[in-house]
């Protein structure tokens, strides 16, 4: 049996603990207590009871009831109940020096057989790995396949970091290298963290958890599982504890009103004050915070854990070891205690398939994760080990651990404590007498002080010793301000800042940065190769012929001449996939592309594979290889119901690039096929067309045929579009680049389409059936039109000039120019018009309308249209001189006056009276063409004008197409 509560048993007679009656008691009379309690047990807390119920009585006033005398009441009796518990609670905070030199302590003292760790359950095998890692590290289990999990959830991922200065390693390390010694993990599986979670994707995950998706560093978007979180979760409370403990941020008041008194006082004050602080932030957080019911059900997850534990293994309570949160050791739910017996029904875990794993952690990452202050991991590692060097604490450290400096001494065996030894009052004196704080130590202070100038100077800081002595004593003014007589990291930091930075910071890092690397800097893990998933392993011997050390947290780079050393070439494929699959910047390609067809020669890389090990380790939770993996996303990409045909091709061209054979391509083609015949949209057009011309060159260049599912997308597209394009033609959400691809789709891939059994009236009827009246999809409609041969050349020509001479007009005329840049797409023989055009705009507009159109012309084409470019300038080339001289006597055909033009050919085709030109300068060579095809060479007039069409000219203007081709050969520039 228990022994019996404070409120389960009256006080005995003449007990001297109980003393005579108080003035609280007085003033509450024959009333009775205002709180409705029975008289308390004059027990080991009994004195202290009494005087913080005075001490709220009068603050209270002598009122009525008041619910300060029950908080304070019910505090004393939480650390009673805590410590009057048959199995041992060792409350603790997170990442805590005080806590970790506790727990070596009395892990020596008491040498538990059993410890219970508040840590996921299903995260045990991975604590066997640590021996062969570099802390601090973060326990991970992730997951991508869900089952009863929203999809909007996915990948599921949750983290437990690690570090040397803190209590649960102590504990770790201490069971795994003690033979005999088992450790449990009681709290809930990684599977029911989201099982409690409410089903909205936007709510973060995790009860101790803070999900800061931005600033987490190397532990992502993970959800961070923190073990003692004891921070307020009153608002009001943590802000008046900062105002007056003259404090910043919560990690500086902890460090300097708990941290450092707990650091060497003994076990029984450090658990009791712990254990009071628990239950002080416990009875002060908001009725409506929703982690209060998962913090009791997470409490009543591990106690019924516990019992289970014990009733199956047999083991002795009094050497079993409970490690929690301060904040769960002052619970109150019915099932705390060995001897509870309210049932607690565990609810099974989901099918989802969670995947195990170790990856690097650092400071900066749990600060940014947990909400902590910059820089405050890092003090508690300093604090940590000045701790240690004080001597007085052995510290555990696994056997064969990276970084063990040496190996750490056995422990002696001792008789454990007697479960049943009365308890010893020591709240009382440590709330009644201030900390001992430690002097000054000004060896320590000049030491930081002398690093922080050094440290400055090699910043580009102008910092001398002057700033050193004036470090140090607004380091000791400020520490007096604030009311203690040692200054601590903050109060350093603050002196070097106000002391050193100045107006501007001259490099990287500002002074409060550099502090934090003098201090400890952020440490960065490290998982060792045997603890890394065979993938990961697998990347490692892959890249071995590289001849680098992947596991340098520095940038490496790596040169492949693939020519001189062909055995490189399976390291190329390697990293081009690595390139896919990891976050940019992880192995980025300096010089050397892949692209379809091409073969690289040398290539040169940026590796930073051991600075992000977290994303390798990672890519082993999908696969055993890249290429798997690949596959697998590739797969999983074109399956989504977001996906598009656009997406589909970008997957087949990249496992075309990075798969072997031909299987997956085609899988994902046939896909690409149906999600064109469901669009309903022409968004993606551009990158559809320039995908799917990729491709087939490709296919063309190294397949005997084209692919079945090539030929249908031809198909499909062909008459998708021209079912599509009437009305994105009048659509104002769809722009002109997506209708000008559409037409490059139509008439590019016609003749394709025409031998597959498409009908070319599809396309003529869309054409005729679209209507737009937007400027620059006017122009692309005649352009379609020209293409089609319904509109000619030269009545695109006058449709143009009666624009410009149209006043009204004028001011949209750069709209029609950009429709008819874009309309090269479709129809690349315009391009001689659009350089006219182009020309004579540059000309004839006035500088209000042209000067705001050519900045944002050049930027549209750089976007939108860059391949269009070479075009144009190509095409100018030809139209314009090509010397100095020549420019001053350069008439522009199309500017010629009318007087210089023969009336009879003004109807010729441009290209047609080029030819003829042509002819009239070699008069010989025409005349022997003639003669031998049997015709009178009767076609040169009396008056020999250049132009005039006669019977050569006719054939030529009769067959127009044939001599634009000659003119462009000939490079020859129409005349008109």
């Amino acid at each position: 049996m228990t022994e019996p509560t404070l409120s389960e048993a009256a006080p005995e007679a003449g007990d001297p603990l109980v003393g005579e009656a108080t003035p609280a008691e007085a003033a509450r009379g024959e009333a009775g207590d205002p709180l409705g309690r029975e008289p308390t047990l004059a027990g080991p807390f009994g004195a202290l009871r009494e005087r913080l119920l005075d001490a709220a009585v009068a603050f209270a006033g002598g009122g009525g009831a008041s619910a300060v005398p029950e908080m304070l009441a019910g505090m004393v009796d939480d650390v009673d109940r805590a410590l009057r518990e048959e199995l041992e609670i060792f409350p603790v905070c997170h990442h805590s020096p005080a806590s970790a030199l506790a727990m070596a302590r009395r892990l020596r003292e008491k040498l538990p057989t059993v410890i219970y760790l508040e840590l996921c359950e299903d995260l045990r095998p991975l604590l066997d790995e640590l021996r062969n890692c570099r802390l601090p590290v973060a326990l991970q289990s992730f997951a991508t396949e869900l089952d009863d999990f929203p999809v909007a959830w996915a990948p599921l991922s949750v983290v437990a970091p690690i570090t040397e200065a803190s209590a649960e390693y102590q504990a770790i390390a201490y069971a795994l290298d003690t033979p005999g010694v088992e450790l449990v993990l009681v709290d809930r599986s990684t599977d029911h963290v989201f099982q409690w979670e409410p089903r909205t994707p936007a709510e973060p995950a995790g009860d101790e958890a803070q999900d800061d998706r931005e600033g987490a560093a190397l532990h992502g978007d993970a959800v961070g599982i923190e073990i003692g979180d004891l921070r307020p979760r009153f608002a009001e409370l943590e802000a008046y504890l900062l105002h007056h403990g003259k404090v910043r941020h919560w990690s500086e008041w902890w460090d300097q009103y708990v941290e450092q008194p707990l650091t060497g006082a003994d076990y029984d004050t450090y658990r009791q004050v712990m254990v009071m602080i628990g239950s002080l932030f416990r009875r002060l957080r908001p009725d409506h915070d929703a982690r209060n019911d998962r913090d009791e059900d997470r409490e009543r997850y591990m106690w019924t854990r516990m019992r289970e534990h014990l009733a199956t293994s047999g083991a002795d309570p009094a050497r079993c070891l409970y490690v929690c949160g301060a904040f769960h050791a002052a619970s109150r739910v019915e099932q705390f205690g060995l001897r509870a017996e309210a049932p607690y029904e565990i609810s099974p875990r989901t099918a989802t398939r969670w995947q195990y794993g170790l990856i690097p952690s650092s400071h900066s990452a749990i600060e940014a994760q947990f909400g902590l202050a910059p820089g405050s991991v890092s003090v508690a590692a300093a604090t940590w080990a000045k701790a240690l060097k004080r001597g007085g604490v052995t510290p555990f450290r696994l056997k064969g651990q990276k970084g063990e400096s040496k190996p750490p001494k056995a422990a002696r065996a001792r008789p454990a404590a007697d479960p049943g030894e009365p308890v010893a009052d020591r709240l009382s004196g440590f709330l009644a007498r201030p900390p001992a704080l430690d002097g000054l130590d000004e060896d320590e202070l000049l030491g930081w002080c002398v690093d922080i100038v050094r440290l400055a100077r090699r910043n580009g800081y102008l910092a001398s010793t002057a700033d050193a002595i004036a470090v140090f004593e607004t380091s000791i003014l400020l520490a007096g301000l604030r009311g203690r007589g040692r200054p601590t990291p903050y109060d350093f930091q603050d002196a070097a800042v106000t002391c050193i930075e100045k107006d501007v910071v001259p490099g990287r890092r500002d002074v409060r940065r550099l502090c934090e690397i003098l201090l400890g800097g952020d440490r960065i893990g490290q998982v060792g190769y045997e603890s890394l998933p065979p993938l990961a392993r697998d990347v490692f011997d892959r890249l071995e012929p590289l001849g680098l050390d992947l596991t340098k947290r520095t940038i490496q780079r790596a040169l492949l001449d693939l020519d001189a050393n062909p055995d490189l070439r399976p390291c190329s494929d390697l990293l081009w996939v690595l390139r896919r699959l990891l976050p940019e910047g992880t192995v980025r390609p300096i010089m050397g592309t892949r692209r379809l067809g091409e073969r690289p020669i040398q290539e040169s890389w940026d590796l930073a594979i051991g600075r992000d090990q977290r994303s390798i380790v990672e890519l082993g939770y999908e696969g055993v290889t890249v290429e798997q993996v690949l596959e697998q996303r590739l797969r999983r990409a074109v399956a989504d119901p977001k996906a598009t045909a656009a997406v589909a091709l970008t997957a087949v061209e990249d496992a075309l690039l990075h798969l072997r054979g031909r299987r997956v391509a085609d899988d994902l083609g046939h896909r690409a096929v149906e999600l064109l015949a469901g669009e309903r949209t022409v968004d993606d057009a551009p990158e559809v067309l320039r995908r799917i011309r990729g491709l087939l060159a490709h296919f063309r260049a190294t397949e005997p045929a084209l692919p079945e599912w090539c030929e249908r997308f031809v198909t499909a597209g062909y008459a998708h579009y021209c079912t599509l394009l009437p009305a994105a033609f009048v659509d104002d959400d769809t722009g002109v680049r997506q209708v000008a691809a559409m037409l490059g789709f139509l008439f590019g891939m016609e003749s394709l389409a025409l031998s597959l059994g498409c009908d070319h009236s599809q396309l003529e009827l869309a054409v005729k059936q679209s209507h737009p009246e937007a400027p620059a999809k006017v122009a692309l409609l005649w352009a379609a039109q020209s293409q089609l041969g319904v509109l000619p050349l030269a009545e695109l020509r006058a449709r143009y000039d009666a624009l410009l001479a149209n006043p009204l007009v004028v001011p949209s005329i750069p709209l029609y120019l950009s429709g008819f840049v874009q309309a090269l797409e479709p129809a690349p023989s315009l391009a001689p018009v659009v350089v006219e055009m182009m020309s004579k705009a540059f000309a004839r507009l006035p500088d209000p309308v042209l000067l705001p159109w050519l900045p944002k012309l050049i930027t549209t084409l750089r976007a939108q249209a860059p391949e269009l470019v070479p075009v144009l300038v190509r095409e100018a080339g030809r139209a314009f001189p090509a010397t100095l001289p020549a420019v001053d006597a350069w008439v522009p055909p199309w500017s010629a006056a009318p007087s210089q033009r023969d009336p009879a050919a003004a109807s010729v085709p441009a290209s047609a009276r080029a030819v003829a030109e042509l002819v009239a300068r070699h008069p010989a060579a025409c005349d022997a063409v003639a003669g031998l095809l049997g015709r009178d060479a009767g076609w040169r007039r009396a008056g020999g004008v250049p132009g005039d069409p006669g019977p050569v000219g006719a054939l030529v203007a009769a067959h127009s197409g044939t001599a634009d081709a000659v003119a462009r050969v000939l490079a020859l520039t129409p005349a008109g």
